[in-house]
């Protein structure tokens, strides 16, 4: 993919527009993604090959948003798929091919943006803007990889869909846990997020107003 100014602009104006502001992260993700789309082999992630491109995020930050708006992947149509690793990181898969690339940003790109951003005192602009003009070696190590694709990780229709022997609720995709003869879910395994306090349904929220 060879990207002039001008398509990089307009691809980073359209990034910007979905996050709500400019920043560093956006440049840098955009940068990311069409680096990380190059080097798998998707020439047109929103036309011809939006159904041969699954995108792994590693972070939750700016650049997150940006790799969406440029690949046009999302976690509603499973063709994105959140890790969280904490790092500004993201791997790009050819379905096609099977090529997959993994694009992580440099640390050291953070000390190298004074050299293209001379004269400036805000760190956050500096690389800003020297985020944009830096060379792509400097600012990503790139590598390709192997990743493991299972039935149920891939877009489509639930391919499984099971009760939780403990809450009731459904698990899809193969999500479940299975432990001492129970089928559980993540949470009611011990790997939730949240734990119950109390309960709060539709019905008795009815109730309390009337």
């Amino acid at each position: 993919m060879d990207i002039t100014t001008m398509q990089f602009d307009a691809l980073l104006t359209e990034s910007v527009k979905m996050h709500g502001h400019l920043c560093a992260g956006q440049v840098l993700g955009v940068r990311m993604s069409l680096a990380g789309l190059r080097e798998a082999g998707i020439v047109d992630p929103k036309g011809a090959d939006r159904k041969q491109i699954i995108v792994f995020v590693e972070m939750d930050r700016c650049a997150t948003d940006a790799v969406q708006s440029v690949t046009g992947c999302s976690l509603g149509r499973r063709t994105m798929k959140f890790l969280d690793y904490g790092k500004m990181a993201a791997t790009f898969i050819n379905l096609r091919t099977g090529r997959a690339v993994r694009v992580a940003a440099r640390e050291s790109s953070r000390l190298r943006a004074k050299v293209y951003a001379p004269g400036m005192a805000d760190k956050y602009e500096v690389q800003l803007q020297a985020y944009r003009i830096m060379p792509e070696e400097e600012l990503f190590n790139i590598t390709e990889v192997r990743v493991e694709l299972r039935p149920e990780d891939m877009p489509g229709r639930p391919l499984s869909r099971i009760a939780c022997d403990d809450c009731g609720e459904h698990v899809q995709d193969g999500r479940e846990v299975y432990r001492d003869g129970e089928i559980l879910c993540k949470a009611c395994a011990g790997g939730g997020y949240y734990s119950t306090v109390g309960s709060c349904s539709s019905v008795e929220r009815y109730a309390k107003k009337t």
